[in-house]
């Protein structure tokens, strides 16, 4: 019996950041795949290799973790000032689901080399040695981007010695300006503290009366105290993926803030926004070993912080989330805040299992609201490969 050959689509596989991610051109996707639905969906899942019962995504580009089942599209913008339309999907390991609620944060690193390598960028914004500036529309949460990307002769630069803990080898540095990263437009366009409030009380089941910094900047994220919750905020991955019980109160902390947040409006809903809102839990900082085996001191971070994404705890820190921690470290009174030290900030430096992170926030109380004007970090970013992906017909 013959059966159809494989479609064949142009491709990139990049790591940006502590994450990879299969990077298409709108224009290169199969025509029904150009617009947002199901068609796409179906896409994207296949190329990933999801749903896959088995958790491990063998036939398909992505890694079995969050941070490796990923997808961007990018387009020339149709925003005036920028350069690129950037859509990021999180696509789900074990069912048919791609979340478009929110952004990565680490694969923006890689979006300003791809756009430049694949086109879309003006050429003649891209100097022949020095740094090009790419304004980058995220369609997800309708905000805009900056990414400082370096060039030699004319080429994206790959290589460099900037490290980055969660990545074992060091790259080029690139960096990331998050414009107005509060209230996303992909989370209703609401208030950075939807609840109007630095600091909430959450009744969670399994876990009682918590407080928790409930913030809209760089992706909605629900901070609680790691004592409030029995933890030290120096846990690594197997102390928490390893425990279903744990995961499943977290998920259930997850869906009380988000209804708190107002991003769903039964705790039902939950399981549909799997990407948004993060949870976090933060304590003062401390001495640990981290991942890789390489201790952190206390002395050299402000706080410290552990976050889950897509029901797992993280390797390191998504970028988005790490917006959220410097966001949050600005502000006084917020639980962030308040782990690292209190009193008016500007920049936090924080642990996390694979090492420390630096994030800066600029915020300001205008009108009794507080705001943020941006967020910067650095992160890395390089292509992993190049060419065309292969995908059974979807």
């Amino acid at each position: 019996m013959a059966h159809p050959a494989q479609l064949k689509i142009p491709a990139t596989y990049m790591r940006g950041g502590t994450s990879k991610g299969v990077f298409f051109r709108l224009a290169d996707l199969p025509e029904p795949a150009q617009r947002p639905g199901p068609a796409r969906d179906a896409l994207l899942l296949r190329v990933i290799g999801s749903p896959d019962p088995y958790g491990k995504q063998i036939d398909g580009m992505g890694g079995a973790t969050s941070s490796t089942s990923k997808a961007v599209i990018l387009a020339p913008s149709l925003r005036p000032e920028h350069d690129v339309d950037y859509l990021f999907g999180q696509i789900a390991i074990d069912r048919a689901f791609v979340d478009w609620s929110g952004n990565c944060g680490n694969l923006s690193a890689a979006v300003g080399a791809f756009a430049i390598a694949s086109g879309l960028v003006d050429a003649a914004r891209i100097p022949h040695n020095g740094i090009a500036t790419v304004r980058i529309w995220q369609a997800n949460i309708g905000k805009s981007i900056i990414a400082h990307v370096p060039i030699t002769a004319g080429e994206v630069q790959e290589t460099g010695d900037f490290e980055l803990d969660g990545v074992t080898f060091p790259a080029a540095e690139v960096q990331l300006e998050f414009l107005d990263p509060a209230a996303d437009e992909g989370d209703g366009g609401g208030a950075m503290f939807p609840t109007g409030n630095l600091v909430d009380t959450l009744e969670v089941p399994g876990l009682g009366r918590l407080q928790a910094t409930l913030i809209n900047a760089g992706i909605a994220t629900i901070f609680v105290n790691a004592a409030d919750i029995g933890y030290t905020g120096s846990e690594l991955q197997e102390a928490i993926n390893g425990d279903p019980a744990a995961l499943a109160r977290f998920e259930t902390l997850r869906a009380h803030g988000a209804l708190r947040m107002g991003l769903i409006s039964t705790l039902e809903q939950a399981a549909d926004r799997q990407h948004t809102p993060k949870v976090a839990f933060v304590a003062a900082p401390a001495d640990y070993i981290a991942s890789n085996g390489k201790p952190v001191p206390a002395t050299d971070i402000d706080l410290l912080v552990r976050a889950l994404s897509m029901g797992k705890l993280h390797h390191a820190m998504m970028g988005t989330a790490a917006v959220a921690i410097g966001t949050a470290a600005a502000i006084p009174g917020t639980l962030v805040n308040l782990a690292a030290g209190g009193g008016t900030r500007t920049a936090v430096r924080f642990g996390h299992p694979s090492g420390s992170l630096r994030v800066g926030a600029q915020a300001q109380q205008v009108n009794g609201q507080w705001t943020v004007t941006k967020a910067l970090m650095s992160r890395s970013a390089r292509v992993l490969m190049e060419g065309w992906v292969r995908v059974p017909g979807v």
